[in-house]
């Protein structure tokens, strides 16, 4: 009997993933950016460069995806290289301790159509922390016009520094603990 009940759960454990599609980002297509308020009065706008991230899911509406995210840190990029600098320093990212931020999600919730809520452990600057953000699934291209099936993404949300210790020498109004995450990407279904 216990023969045959390994045997059943080998065979539904492949069934299961036999419907598991696997999607790499499309780095020519996808940004991760950030936006702190300065001073109480405006907004700088940011980026990382270099990142990859990974969908896993069985289901063509995505609603049972899994996401991982890796991105390393000293890939910021404000447009201003004095600025930047200092984020890679120890007063911000502390990029030659922490070299790198990633995400991978625990859950995803429907809210409406096409539209989800992503929750999954973010780990930054050696912190790991429960996020909640917003997805948009912008749907899903294949045929002629794509050389293989893509899918599009936008992600957006709210994190607070100082639930990672980013730059805690530098309290409000100078920079504000929330920062705005917005994340848009296409995603090729791997071969």
């Amino acid at each position: 009997m216990n023969r045959f009940k390994l045997v059943s759960l080998a065979l539904l454990l492949s069934v299961a993933s036999f419907g598991q599609k696997t999607w790499q980002s499309d780095k020519a297509h996808s940004k991760l950016t950030f936006s702190i308020t300065h001073l109480g009065i405006s907004d700088v706008l940011g980026m990382f460069t270099d990142f990859d991230v990974t969908i896993n899911a069985s289901s063509d509406d995505f609603s049972d995806a899994v996401f991982e995210l890796s991105t390393r840190t000293a890939s910021i990029n404000t447009a201003v290289d004095r600025r930047d600098t200092h984020l890679k320093s120890a007063d911000f990212f502390d990029v030659e301790k922490f070299p790198a931020m990633t995400f991978k999600s625990s859950a995803i919730k429907k809210i409406s159509q096409d539209k989800y809520q992503l929750t999954g452990d973010l780990t930054l600057h050696g912190v790991t922390h429960p996020v909640t953000m917003d997805l948009w699934y912008r749907g899903t291209l294949s045929g002629p016009t794509v050389q293989n099936p893509t899918a599009g993404f936008q992600l957006t949300g709210t994190l607070k520094r100082s639930d990672f210790g980013i730059g805690p020498k530098f309290t409000e109004p100078m920079l504000s603990d929330e920062v705005k995450i917005r994340a848009d990407g296409e995603f090729k279904l791997a071969k």
